[in-house]
Order: structure tokens, then sequence, then C-alpha cells
């Protein structure tokens, strides 16, 4: 035989495996209300995972051996074990059975993590593929903390590598980033909810106002770069927020009332339930606080809504809505000096922020046949956001300008200058289609997705003179015809795109996932801008400026697993990226920098290559090198080149390499040395990621060789958790090393100022929370945040809500108590 024969016989039999396997699908379903079962865990002899149940309540399996000792794990339910013996192309249904019995917390916790306590996204689930990507998963139920406040810090605190905004808002925002990402906003990641977009528009803007509360949420999905093949082009690749299912019984009503330091009071109620064919989930979240400054008041209410509608085992439709609105008083920024005299002061009082979100959402789902899966989501946007201030430094003007509080005033009181207004109205719609299917090849299930998006967004913004006057009124004062900024436009946007990928199992070990995503985008701007000027106001004069960039592009990824048992995987993938610039990037007037007129999109790419898996029940572990290409990223310079005069810049700086470690380390000492005690739980975890970055090229003067903005070296959260019968506490302990906010890499100093530049110090924080469940009806939570009283900022802002440092909360207590009926 030839060697190029024996090449080509090798490949075949690697791909068709061709030994006998019998094709069986399991279908799930409640004993009491014959309703299917999505997410039971198949486990085989010698613990062999065999997957998840789908929303069906089915799961395909072929098995080479005609009988087997199979069994079935679900949340809530009795554990079935069972001897099975196969016919090929055979269905099975089985019945599991609601538990009764009050369990303990402990006990409940050891149930949550066999059931559903996985650290990372199986490689299919629904209509959705991960194969060979780099994916977290946080269970909400397992998380011990401030849930009430959202606290980023203790909910993500499992997921690699994030950097993250504190803020003193209640949680009304989530600023997350990672690898280099700006967090404010979140708005480099694609933020969905129970898979469509929330944010205020995916490429225009992509901005998320709206964070739903963590007390509403059974998971929270963590899918980095390669996402954009199925979800979009950013480069923080996904945040989906998966909220909780419809209980399988009639009605189930929790309400949990939370106070907290600085006048937090918050109160999440929600009802759920199924009947027949019919099911439902709803909640309302108000919350209100005072804030550790002066003038950093905020209330909110958040209201989400689920109708579904089963017509059978294989088709069900459900609709979601939610409604969040907030209003939040803004204290401004400080000085390096003033935040040393004391973080708790406010110089500014007349600044608010108002978002309106309402999200719609109809979703279909129809399984075609065994092998084959249809998912539909039409869904829309109405929205706003307002924002009125002064956004001036107050250092900078005249002293005799100020009272004590710093706002601008005359003799009697009244206010000289109008406040900066910007009102941006986002209404967006759009339609995406997944079709997810499966054939044999052999012995191997490979599994194929295609899918399309439709979008279009009709957003608005305007900015001008505001009134004069302190209280939150979102009105534009029409007399102030020569106001300095301004600008009115429309931003008409399209987007349609095609993505698809495949996973090729080439035998039960080796998985090969190609992918692609076409994106055509057409950018629109409608509208004028003010141009003031100094030296005769008279002249100044209204230009108008309308625009049309239409891009069609495709993007490549690649990922493969490589998985020799169940307890270790090597994983790698890579992905092309695109970041579409913003209307926010071209046209929004600050005092405080300028745009560059030529700024233009982002492109690039990510990279993973890492192991993970278990050892036994007692050590599990997920480690990973990345890299990360920027090219074209968008940053701020000072620069004195015309036209600039002495005058911070937003533009394109150059291309940004970076390159690090994020790892998760898992330990269950419960299990090592505690492991026959039901009434124990005992572990710890250690979530380490070291980043490194460099500029490699730049037109700009001393930036190349520069590090890269928003990158600590050593980004580390480490805790434990422990519990006896109802009784689960936590600690964790969080260190973020310096990092530069801004490309010339400003140095920190606390003799600063006037700047709003300068890098932000290391800094430390320790979160301590416990919980107790006095019955299955009553539930009390408690705990300190900061518990060090460490005074320490994460974020030096040029605009809203700044400018300046931002300072963190310092210590801060809170109580919840929940009710179960």
């Amino acid at each position: 035989m030839k060697l190029k024969d024996f090449k080509i016989l090798v490949v075949l039999l690697l791909l068709t495996q061709t030994s006998f396997a019998y094709q069986v699908t399991f279908k799930i379903l409640d004993k009491v209300t014959k309703q299917p079962l999505e997410g039971v865990q198949v486990v085989a002899e010698q613990k062999t995972y065999i997957g998840l149940t789908n929303q069906s309540g089915l799961i395909n399996a072929d098995f080479e051996k005609t009988s087997l000792h199979l069994t079935f794990f679900y949340f809530g339910y009795a554990v079935v074990e069972k001897d099975f013996s196969f016919k090929d192309h055979q269905t099975i249904t089985l019945y599991l059975t609601p538990l009764q019995e009050e369990l303990s917390e402990v006990v409940l916790n050891a149930k949550k993590r066999i059931n559903y306590g996985l650290t990372t996204l199986k490689p299919v689930v629904g209509t959705h593929i991960y194969a060979g990507k780099k994916t977290e998963v946080v269970n909400l139920d397992l998380v011990v903390g401030n849930k009430a406040t959202n606290n980023p810090r203790q909910v993500f605190a499992k997921v690699a590598g994030l950097n993250i905004y504190d803020s003193n808002d209640g949680g009304l925002q989530l600023n997350i980033g990672g690898r280099g990402l700006d967090p404010n906003r979140t708005a480099n990641f694609n933020t969905r909810q129970n898979d469509y977009d929330i944010s205020a528009d995916v490429l225009g803007y992509p901005e998320s106002y709206y964070t739903p509360p963590t007390e509403a949420l059974e998971q929270i999905q963590v899918i980095r770069g390669a996402a954009s093949l199925q979800y979009g082009t950013q480069f923080g690749g996904l945040i989906n927020f998966i909220t909780k299912k419809p209980v399988n019984k009639p009605v189930e009503v929790i309400t949990r009332n939370t106070v907290g330091s600085f006048g937090t009071l918050s109160n999440f109620s929600s009802i759920s339930g199924t009947s027949h064919k019919f099911n439902y989930y709803a909640y309302y979240n108000g919350k209100q606080g005072d804030g550790f400054r002066p003038n950093s008041d905020y209330k909110s209410n958040n209201f989400f809504a689920h109708l579904g509608y089963d017509f059978n085992v294989d088709t069900n439709i459900a609709f979601e809505l939610s409604s969040f609105n907030y209003i939040a008083h803004q204290p401004g920024g400080l000085s390096d000096v003033q935040f040393l005299e004391d973080p708790t002061q406010s110089y500014l009082q007349r600044n608010w922020f108002g978002v309106d979100w309402k999200l719609y959402n109809l979703k279909f789902e129809h399984q075609i046949t065994d092998a084959s899966k249809l998912t539909v989501s039409l869904f829309a946007l109405d929205a706003y956001r307002k924002v009125v201030g002064f956004r001036g430094n107050p250092i900078l003007l005249e002293p005799n300008l100020f009272d004590p509080n710093g706002d601008e005033q005359n003799n009697d009181g009244s206010y000289i200058f109008n406040r900066d207004l910007i009102v941006g109205d986002f209404r967006n719609y759009g339609a995406e289609a997944r079709f997810l299917s499966s054939y044999q090849l052999g012995k191997n299930t490979n599994y194929y997705l295609l899918g399309g998006k439709l979008y279009r967004a009709n957003n608005t913004q305007r900015q001008g003179a505001g009134t004069k006057g302190t209280d939150a009124d979102f009105s534009f004062d029409e007399s102030a015809a020569q106001y300095p900024n301004q600008n009115d436009f429309d931003f008409p946007n399209f987007n349609a795109s095609l993505f698809g990928e495949h996973i090729f199992n080439i035998n039960k070990h080796l998985s090969i996932t190609p992918g692609f995503r076409f994106e055509h985008i057409n950018t629109k701007s409608r509208g004028s801008y003010y141009v003031y000027n100094n030296n005769n106001p008279q002249f100044s004069e209204h230009k108008d400026d309308n625009n049309s960039f239409v891009r069609n592009f495709v993007l490549l990824g690649l990922g493969i697993s490589y998985k020799p048992s169940q307890l270790f995987e090597l994983y790698t993938n890579f992905s092309q990226n695109y970041r579409s610039v913003t209307f926010s990037d071209i046209r929004t007037v600050s005092p405080t920098f300028v745009i560059d007129p030529n700024i233009t999109d982002e492109t690039g790419f990510t990279a993973d290559l890492g192991v993970r898996g278990k050892v036994k029940k007692a050590f599990s572990y997920d480690a990973s090198i990345f890299t990360l290409v920027y090219g074209n990223r968008i940053g701020q310079i000072f620069s004195n080149t015309p036209p600039y005069r002495g005058q911070w810049v937003r533009k394109n700086i150059g291309t940004a390499f970076i390159y690090g470690v994020e790892s998760l380390l898992q330990w269950n000492i419960k299990e090592t040395y505690f492991k026959n005690n039901k009434n124990v739980i005992l572990d710890v975890f250690t979530n380490l990621a070291i980043t490194k970055s460099v500029y490699l090229e730049s037109d700009e003067n001393g930036v190349a060789g520069n590090e890269v903005e928003f990158i600590p070296l050593l980004n580390l959260k480490t805790g434990a958790s422990f519990g006896w019968k109802n009784l689960l506490a936590s600690l964790q302990y969080t260190y973020i090393s310096e990092q530069f906010t801004d490309v010339t890499n400003s140095p920190y100093n606390p003799n600063n100022e006037e700047d709003v530049s300068g890098a932000i110090p290391s800094y430390d924080i320790l979160d301590f929370s416990i919980s107790y469940k006095f019955s299955k009806h009553f539930r009390i939570e408690s705990g300190i945040n900061n518990l060090l009283n460490n005074s320490y900022f994460t974020r030096r802002a040029t605009g809203y809500p700044g400018p300046g440092i931002i300072p963190a909360e310092p210590r801060y207590y809170y109580a919840t108590l929940e009710i179960k009926i």
C-alpha cells in the first residue's frame, strides 16, 4: 500500500468508527404535571457523563452495549437509577418524582452542585454551540453574597480576568470589561437576556443601561471572544443573563426585602407557576438609596413578565416583557488631592441621570425531529437615557462663581450657567432565527448550526442647553440659542447577518468546530451640529452632517476540543473580531475631550488555549493562555498638534497586543476530608489572571511600546465557602494591581489637582456574607462588603459621571429577609 493510500485509510477510519451503536432517545417528564424537564443530567457506569435533556425533555444517546445501568439527576426530584436493555432507534419515557421532604441548606447546595453546578457550558445547548470555546457559567443559587445590589465582585467572583468598575448606585448598571476592554457599561460585550439583545444599539451604541436583578437570575453565561460567530462582532464576547424558569406547580411566591448602609432599601417579589400547558414567571424589583456621598441618591423600578405556552412536547412559544426605569443623582468626580482629603465629598449637586428601558421578546421553539430544532426570536427595544448636569471641572473655574458645593451661583443664589443636557432615544427591533441539527457519521454524532439576524435601529440624540435649576429636569432651554454644545441627530442603522458553526466529532475524544459570520452594516447619521465662534458669537452656525457608511465583511473562527476522559479537556479557539464606531464616538460634545473627525472602526482577533476538568469530586480547574490583537484601537491622547490646542482627543491610537494567563482552581475540601458528612460544606477557590499588554505601533508620538489602558497585571479573587446544616457563609478577597487609564501611561500623582488623567493605584477588598434558612419558608441573609473599609477607586471618568475620580463604596452592611410561599 502506498503511503498516500495509507493516510487516506487512516482518515476514513477516524471519521467512520464503524462499530455498531444503539441509538436511543429518552423522554423525561414530571410525574405530577406530565411536563417535560429540561436539564436532567444522565450519567452511565463509571460516572460517564451522557448529557442533559433539552427543553422538550429529550436526550439522544448512542450505546455500544445492549444493556447499561443509568442514573438520572434533576434538582428537586428523586434520583432514578435503573438497568436498561436497548433496541436500536428506541424511545424510552421516564417520569421523575418531585421531592416533598424539607432538606437542609447544605444538602440542597450539594444537590445543586450535582445537577447544575457546571462551571462551563456543554458543547451543544438548545440551538447553541459552545464546543472548543472559553465558556464560564455563574450559577446564582450557589452564590452567597449581596444579590440585592448586584455586587459584581461576588457575582462574577469565579469568572477569570474581569475588570470591574465599582459604583454606589445600588447595582443599577453593570460595568465590566476584560483583557484590556473598557468596563464602561459593559459596552465591549454583546449583552443579552435569555438570548436576546438588551443594549441600546448593538452596533451604533452598545452600552447597557439595563441590568436584570441578580435575585431574578438562574445563570449568567460568559462566552469570550469566539462568541463573535454566533452573537455579534464584539471583542469581549457574550454576557447572557438567564432568568429563573417557571416552577412545576400552580403557584410559588417569593418576596425578599433588604436594608443596607446609606439608606438602601430594596424589595424583590416574584410569582411563578405552571398550569397544564401554560407557565409564567414575573417579578418586581424596587430599590432606593442615599449613597455614601452627598448628591448620590437613586431610585429604581424593575418589572419583568414571562408567559409561556406549550402546544405539545415539541412546540412552545413564550412572550417576555422587561420594564426598567431609574433616576440617579450624580455627585461628580474628584481630583487626586480631593480624594485623599475626603473620598466622600461632592462638588456638584445639579447632575442627574435618567433611564427608561422597555424590552419585548417573542420566542418560538420547535423540535422538528429528534435531531433538529428551530428557534425564532422577535425582539424590540423602546428606551431613552437622559443626562443633565454641569460637566466642567469646578477647580479650573473662578472660585467666586461657586457655592460651597462647587456649583456656579449668582449672589442671589440663582445659577449662572445652563446645565448640559443629552437625550438619547433608542427604538430598534429585529428577528433572529437559529436552526440546529445533527447527523450520524459512523458512530459519531455531528452537529451544525445555521442562523440569521435582521436588526433595524431608529435612534435619535439631541444635546443642548438644559435648565439652570438643581432638580432632575430633563427639558431643554430653548431660549439658550447660542449654547456652545449643541447637536441633533437621527441614526437609522440597519444590520443583516448570517452565521454558522459545525461540530465535526472526529472520534469520541476529538472535535473540530469551524464557524463563520457574514455582516452587512449600514450606519447613517442625519442632522446638524453647532459651531460656536468664541471670538464673535453672532457668526456661530449650525452645520449639516449627513453620512452613510456601508460595510460587508466575513468573520471566521475555529475551535478544537480534545477530551480523552470526562475529567480532562484540552481546548483552543481563534476568532476574528470587529467593533464599529459608535455615534457617541462621533458627535457627542464633551468639555473634557474632543473627537477626531477621522475616527474609524476597530478590527482584530482573539485566541485561547486552555485545559479544564476535574480530579474526582474534590478538585476542578480551568486554566488558559490567551491573546488579543486590537487594530485601530480607540483611546484618548493629549495633543498640541493643529487643529488641537492642548486638548484631550478621542481617536484611533494604534495596534494593541494583549496576552496573558487566566485560571480558576476550586478545591472541595469536604470531599477530601469530610466525604461522609452530609451536613458540611467547605471549599476554596482561586481566580487569577496575569495580563500583559503593549502598543505595537501608533502614529502618535510616545505611544508605541506603552502599556494598554484598563489592564492590571494581577487580577486576583480568592475565597472560601463553608456551611453547616442550614448555615452557609463565604469570605472573598480581591486584589487588583495598578492600571493605566490613558495611552500616555500617566503615572499616579497624589498631588494632582487639575487633570482627570493618571493611573489607578492597586487596591484590595474583603467581603463576607452569611445565610441561614429557618424553614422551607424563611431565610435570612447578611454580610459586610469592603470589610476592612479600604478607601480606593476603580475609575477615572472623562465625562459623565465625572469628570475625575469616582470613589468606590466604603464598608457596607446589608441584611435580607426572604419569604417563600
